[in-house]
């Protein structure tokens, strides 16, 4: 039978291009932090025929009809969202994180007022008050930054320029940071200078909700997260935040940013909730963790030079400049040539560039969700070190990306049907029909 038939018959090239991602998928290892594997079922709600319809407002209280099913799939997700966070209300309708950021600053915020959050050089996001962002531009950005000695989080520095500055809001939760975050210190920090406390959690939800994180909720005022990353759903967000602040967020996204919500992808998250409330979603968290610091152990014994000198949770920051004499993006680029998809990044005090800084940063939700563990970690450590090694060396690149397709073959994707690739599947059709099965757990 033909794999995606309605697209080889009226766009074969697109159905071309999409089997040659999953083959990608799954004979690199992936080991970019914020990406993953959905699982079928998310994918199956993710391509359904909830994309066919508009539902503005919010359940029981739309301006189109024929919502008798969407009212109900909303609600689902909400309530799944409400139990795993322990929370007061979430608003699952924005379309990524960085819309339900600015949402949740709409809600509580006026122009002018002043955002303190993590540089985005050191680790914060974008939408954290950078400069040249949105949350740079229409609101007053007063940055913390890491110690240089620790490259950690310094909450008694945090704690001293909030009482300068008088941010309205102060933001916790980061893209780059490898250690655990003391929300409790930042929930001092914020009733000590009257401050809204406001948790990014979007790249530790799956880390959170399997309970190898803490959690900053009910603690938080307001808070978003992606859905994908270690949570393993579909690419949208939802905002989370305590009951005296629901009216204005929902307000916010609709009508202030949005108009209809997607369905499918409202549908998938509700998915994604209840595969995290089962028992093996803790042991994946847990594996996440166990996996980045086996994998942050062995670059250590090959001489990188690690940001704060491991990691607590999904996420390596290495040095590649001073460590190896190569450049990150040039790392990158050598990484992913010889099968290991990784992003370059600058590390705190940096330098060089962003498009060509002094680091690398991995993470081991991926590998986790196809069932690698602490063995194979080791493994991928001694890959990336010898790419980087020899970055130069097309030989040794390929015949790595060799090993690494070779390797892969033992480990499945969920979501992924190899059969589905005719000849050229990378499995033989008795190993296709165990990887096919685990899939589709």
């Amino acid at each position: 039978m033909t794999y995606l038939p309605a697209l080889q018959k009226t766009d074969p090239q697109i159905r071309d291009l999409i089997i040659a991602e999953e083959k990608r998928q799954w004979s690199k290892v992936r080991l970019i932090p914020s990406e993953n594997y959905a699982s079928a079922a998310v994918l199956e709600a993710s391509g359904s025929v909830l994309t066919n319809i508009y539902s503005e407002g919010y359940p029981g209280k739309r301006y189109y009809e024929g919502q008798q099913n969407t009212d109900q799939i909303e609600t689902l997700a909400i309530e799944r969202a409400k139990a795993a966070f322990g929370v007061d209300h979430v608003n699952v309708q924005p379309y990524s994180g960085s819309p339900a950021n600015m949402a949740v600053y709409t809600a509580v915020l006026q122009p002018g007022d002043t955002i303190m959050g993590l540089a985005l050089a050191q680790g914060g996001h974008l939408t954290h008050g950078w400069k040249v962002n949105f949350s740079g531009k229409l609101y007053h950005s007063a940055p913390y930054e890491l110690n240089p000695q620790t490259e950690r989080l310094d909450y008694d520095q945090i704690w001293k320029l909030a009482k300068e500055a008088k941010p309205k809001i102060i933001v916790a939760g980061y893209t780059a940071y490898p250690r655990t975050i003391d929300w409790q210190k930042f929930r001092q920090i914020c009733d000590d200078v009257g401050a809204i406390f406001h948790a990014d959690i979007s790249h530790i939800t799956g880390l959170i909700l399997g309970g190898v994180h803490p959690s900053p909720f009910p603690m938080a005022d307001t808070g978003i997260t992606t859905s994908h990353k270690s949570l393993r759903g579909p690419r949208g967000a939802m905002m989370i935040c305590k009951a005296k602040f629901a009216q204005a967020i929902d307000k916010a996204i609709m009508p202030g940013l949005q108009g209809g919500p997607h369905n499918q992808t409202t549908a998938a998250i509700a998915v994604a909730f209840k595969e995290a409330s089962q028992p093996a979603f803790k042991e994946y968290a847990a594996q996440i963790v166990k996996n980045a610091k086996a994998l942050a152990d062995q670059l250590l014994k090959h001489g990188f030079r690690l940001i704060t000198g491991g990691t607590d949770n999904h996420l390596i920051l290495f040095e590649t400049f001073k460590s190896k004499g190569i450049l990150g993006r040039d790392a990158s680029r050598a990484l992913d040539r010889a099968g290991i998809v990784a992003n370059c990044n600058l590390v705190p005090f940096d330098t060089q560039t962003p498009m060509n800084p002094s680091g690398v940063r991995i993470g081991t939700p991926s590998v986790t969700s196809r069932g690698m563990k602490e063995a194979e970690m080791i493994k991928i450590g001694d890959w990336i070190n010898a790419v980087l090694t020899n970055a130069k060396d097309e030989a040794v690149l390929d015949r790595i990306a060799g090993e690494i397709a070779e390797f892969c073959k033992s480990f499945i994707c969920p979501g992924m049907d190899p059969r589905n690739w005719a000849d050229d599947a990378p499995h033989s059709a008795k190993n296709a029909e165990k990887q096919v099965a685990m899939s589709r757990l």
